[in-house]
């Protein structure tokens, strides 16, 4: 390969790399925080909701969900790691009955850690 092609080809890589992260950054991007001052519940609640809407809008929860615009329990508890947010939302309209229940897990700073339907 000549040099100006692979000067062209690790600028293309480059330029790649960087939109990565912008794009990511999106509709998340207030709710992700750096130091250690732990969030408010209020913080974490608006996160944790914002979530969930994107998990609708990315068709990975029923659209039923958009209904639910505010947890059933929020509550501390001890993870893998240390202290963490669950945060519950429950939806009586979901099809799946097994499905009901979408749990949200945060740092205690309010950064995103995990979602699922078991609340492990």
């Amino acid at each position: 390969m000549n040099p100006i092609a692979i000067a062209r080809t690790a600028t293309l890589s480059a330029a790649a790399l960087l939109a990565m992260p912008a794009a990511y950054a999106g509709a998340d991007a207030s709710c992700h925080f750096h130091g250690s001052k732990p969030a408010t519940e209020a913080t974490v609640v608006g996160c944790a909701t914002q979530y969930k809407n994107q998990l609708v809008s990315g068709n990975k929860v029923e659209k039923s969900w958009q209904a639910i615009t505010k947890p059933e329990k929020i509550e501390q508890i001890d993870g893998k790691k240390g202290k963490e947010w669950r945060l519950t939302f429950r939806n009586p309209a979901a099809t799946d009955k097994a499905k009901e229940a979408l749990y949200l897990f945060y740092t205690p700073i309010g950064n995103f850690i995990a979602a699922n339907h078991t609340g492990q």
